[in-house]
């Protein structure tokens, strides 16, 4: 394979996320990535729109981090922690039971924000096992609610709702209800009240849902949930995996609500979007119901690349920034500016809603309309944006400079008033 033909045989032997590789247009070849931008294999650059996933907080090869995983490449590229460790996921350890709310004092690590809630689930189930409290098999979690491709994250996922059938015998069946108002009598108080003795506990996504359409919900909702959970005598469980890291312009979304979780599910902008790491934090009482004689009660979980040293490098140097650089007053400031700039795409033919939080942007649209097209649009515009569904959206770097913010929000109002014109 040559540098000139791989763009052109990019569809022989991958398969590709989310796609029909049927009918799958050529993926946009990407040959390099720096800061806010996308570089081309045909010389071209875009203005990143999706910071891969929710993932380059800090923007592309920021040279802390660069420079950090260079040197822990250098020293221990990897060590299993089956009966070892070494300094630095100890160390990131530390520092997350410091910088998350309440008594988040213990965290496993995984590869994958899906893991990170597949552990999740296995811990609130077994630490009421643990305790002798056997029949708690079951969780709530929330209409347009998002929590992993795993199938048990598939589970508690109401996006999945359609296609769970074909995964009869893999996918667990749990209880869906839609978010509560902060003060009125719901659903979820209602089905906590009927089977509260089954309900091993209650996941939810705070403040903003992001593969169920990029929904958002007020502190205080979060914390009427938080308040019903408690009241109900079950765990809540925080998926922080998109909303972490300071997206929704706090370190952490639960933050906003002054929310403790029972446990919480990190990932995406972990290390900065430099490679894969995800976390599941427990606090104290989750992990004293783990204590036991033998095995029997231990957490029997360890992925291969628990606590990659070249992954908790990344991340100890992507915190190190969040302490010494503005990020969260730089998410308030792409909030203040996606405001001003998508409020006013209300009003144009086909806009049903808008919706910003924090470096969060979202346009909902009329149906009917190709994503590969719109995408396509987009690069030609110069940036790189993929719609979700009927959604189209920004979660950028929060490093990104106005000038290059206001290029994503322009070519949304270009190519959305062009879509239905």
């Amino acid at each position: 394979m040559t540098a000139a033909d791989w763009p052109e045989r990019a569809l022989d032997h991958v398969w590709y996320p989310y796609a029909q590789m049927r009918e799958m247009p050529l993926p946009v070849p990407v040959a390099g990535v720096s800061g806010c931008r996308i570089e081309l294999a045909d010389g071209r650059e875009l203005v990143d729109g999706t910071s891969s996933w929710w993932s380059a907080c800090h923007g592309y090869r920021h040279p802390a981090i660069m420079e950090a995983v260079h040197t822990q490449l250098d020293r221990l590229p990897h060590v299993m922690l089956g009966g070892m460790t070494h300094e630095p996921v100890v160390r990131l350890a530390e520092r997350l039971a410091e910088k998350t709310p309440g008594q988040l004092a213990h965290t496993l690590f995984t590869e994958s924000g899906s893991v990170a809630v597949e552990v999740a689930l296995k811990m609130a189930r077994q630490s009421w096992d643990n305790r002798g409290d056997t029949g708690r098999d079951t969780f709530i979690a929330f209409s347009d609610g998002y929590h992993g491709d795993t199938t048990g994250a598939m589970g508690v996922s109401d996006t999945y709702r359609d296609l769970r059938p074909r995964f009869a015998g893999l996918v667990n069946e749990h209880i869906t209800v839609p978010l509560p108002s902060p003060e009125s009598p719901s659903e979820l108080e209602r089905v906590l009240d009927e089977r509260g003795p089954r309900i091993a506990g209650v996941i939810i996504e705070p403040l903003v849902q992001g593969a169920g359409g990029m929904r958002v919900h007020s502190p205080e909702v979060l914390a009427r949930v938080a308040e019903l959970t408690r009241g109900a005598g079950t765990l809540l469980i925080a998926d922080e995996i998109a909303t972490g890291f300071g997206r929704t312009g706090s370190l952490f979304a639960c933050q906003q609500a002054e929310v403790t979780p029972d446990i919480m599910c990190l990932s995406k902008a972990l290390t900065g979007g430099t490679m894969p790491m995800a976390a599941t934090l427990a606090s104290e009482s989750v992990f004293r119901a783990f204590q036991g004689p033998d095995e029997t009660t231990a957490f029997l979980h360890g992925p291969t690349f628990t606590g990659n040293p070249l992954a908790a490098a990344a991340a100890n140097a992507s915190l190190d920034l969040f302490e010494r650089e503005p990020r969260l007053n730089q998410a308030l400031g792409i909030e203040e500016q996606l405001r001003a700039e998508l409020t006013p795409l209300v009003d144009l033919e086909g806009v049903r809603n808008v919706r910003v939080k924090g470096a969060m942007g979202a346009v909902e649209l009329a149906p009917g309309w190709s994503p590969d097209w719109m995408r396509q649009r987009f690069v030609a515009e110069g940036v790189w944006i993929r719609p979700l569904g009927d959604i189209v959206y920004v979660t950028p770097p929060l490093v990104i400079g106005g000038d290059d913010l206001s290029r994503l929000t322009a070519a949304m109002g270009r190519v959305i008033r062009e879509l239905f014109r």
